[in-house]
């Protein structure tokens, strides 16, 4: 009977995937076909979760099923993160202004990630502080423990054990091994690796110009591939956000979700404020914030409901040079860059509400000596954050090994994390799109009057 259930669910289950194909021939939106999944998948989720509960067989074999489309689709944005990463970075150097405005725009870009998630780190401490977030007061149930087993033994498996190590364990060593994902530090690896790729091609270009156009005609058409093969997977997107949601609520325990309330709470006034200071930059460099806000929120909706900064990395590129103005050198860096540094949701608010809720129960003093320390040490450990899932717990490792705090702890919060992951990614890639807006505003580059522009078409439409 058990089976007959499951399949039922199955056939409803490829109903909403056959609406889902239906729209995409009658050229729905694409950002609608992707709210449309996800409104589709909560509801489905909710009525399993009511019909079967979460601990039914029924629900882990449904749920098992739906995997092959929602963590397939997981896999195939894992897949395209490093070569996305690499040859983004690289086509950026054969794009962007060589000289002195080249140093500005590096300057600047880095100026505004690492800085804001300095504030980011700020921001997490300050509404842990107001809720009074306390890991000690929250009972563990077995998944959480086992999740808390999980971490400490991934922090005995990373080979570095302090600061200065873990920055040596950003260099890359192979980077052949780093394209492989196998390190914890191997997407900012790769990034740096790409950089040295691009700086050895602007030496070409400077010196045997000949050969540089050759190379830039080269990389412009690996960028075509891979750019050809992230509009392949994209295009799954709403069919992958449907099954993701409709397994996230079904088999959510919704009474851990109400005893975590309070952190989930937290968070999202924590990522509300830091959007609302992100719309305060904009506004200081001289630029209109309602503007900025109509013409990226397509974007960070896309970011919200996919959950993956890599993935959302063709939109973030297109939303800046098509709709704010921004050259593509710029928007390629910027956007690329804010993969895997200084990204303000996973890497800074997440990491520091942590560090400050579970420090009591570890006898540690919270004052003005330990706040600096952790503000300190998440601007640091932001450096290499993954742009798809599990980038966030990466970043809480390094922070809390290295405050000596107890990982296991951090396992308290695995029944809300996809909760959190959705707003902490669109504040990620909120982040990265600031970055290039307003380094362009800086250096004299971005093109105001496509800026200001307020006829403007959908973002994805290849999709």
């Amino acid at each position: 009977m058990e089976t007959l259930w499951v399949i039922i669910n199955i056939i409803v289950f490829l109903m909403f995937i056959g609406l889902l194909g239906y729209l995409n021939k009658k050229h729905v939106k694409f950002s609608k076909r992707v709210l449309i999944g996800l409104g589709a998948g909560i509801v489905l989720g909710l009525v399993l979760h009511l019909i079967y509960g979460v601990d039914s067989k029924v629900t882990e074999t449904t749920a098992s099923w739906f995997d092959v489309i929602g963590t397939g689709y997981v896999k195939l944005l894992q897949m395209i993160v490093m070569p996305l990463i690499f040859i983004s970075i690289v086509s950026a150097f054969t794009k962007i202004t060589i000289g002195q405005n080249f140093a500005k725009v590096g300057a600047w870009i880095f100026t505004f990630l690492l800085g804001t998630v300095a504030i980011a780190a700020l921001v997490g401490i300050v509404y842990a502080m107001v809720f009074n977030l306390d890991a000690s007061q929250i009972d563990l149930g077995n998944v959480e423990n086992s999740r808390g087993k999980e971490l400490v033994q991934t922090t005995k498996d990373m080979e570095a054990d302090s600061l200065p190590t873990q920055i040596i364990e950003l260099l890359p060593a192979n980077p052949f091994l780093d394209f492989t994902g196998a390190r914890g530090t191997s997407t900012i690896a790769v990034v740096i690796f790409a950089g040295f790729v691009g700086f050895s091609f602007l030496r070409v270009m400077r010196k045997e110009p000949d050969k540089g156009h050759l190379l830039k005609r080269g990389v412009d058409a690996i960028y075509a591939l891979v750019m050809g093969i992230v509009t392949f997977v994209l295009r799954l997107t709403p069919y992958g956000i449907l099954a993701i949601m409709t397994k996230t609520v079904m088999t959510s325990d919704f009474a851990a979700v109400w005893t975590l309330g309070k952190f989930v709470l937290a968070s999202y006034a924590a990522l509300l404020t830091m959007f609302l200071i992100h719309l305060i930059l904009v506004t200081v460099v001289g630029l209109n914030p309602v503007t900025y806000l109509k013409k990226t929120s397509e974007t960070l909706i896309f970011a919200f409901t996919s959950r993956s900064s890599a993935g959302t990395l063709p939109l973030n590129v297109q939303t800046q040079t098509k709709r704010l103005g921004v050259p593509e050198g710029i928007a390629n860096f910027a956007g690329s860059f804010g993969l895997s540094i200084g990204q303000n949701g996973c890497a800074g608010i997440y990491p520091a509400m942590l560090a400050m809720m579970i420090a009591p129960s570890a006898g540690v003093d919270i004052d003005l000596p330990f706040i600096l320390t952790v503000i300190g040490v998440v601007v640091i450990s932001s450096f290499g954050v993954a742009g798809v899932g599990g980038g966030a717990t990466f970043a809480a490792i390094l922070v809390l090994s290295t405050l000596n705090l107890p990982i296991a702890l951090a396992g308290v919060l695995i029944s809300v994390e996809p909760l959190i992951d959705m707003g902490r990614t669109a504040l990620n890639v909120n982040d990265s799109i600031l970055a290039g807006t307003a380094t362009s505003k800086l250096t004299g580059q971005l093109d105001e009057e496509t800026y200001n522009d307020q006829d403007f078409n959908e973002l994805g439409e290849t999709y």
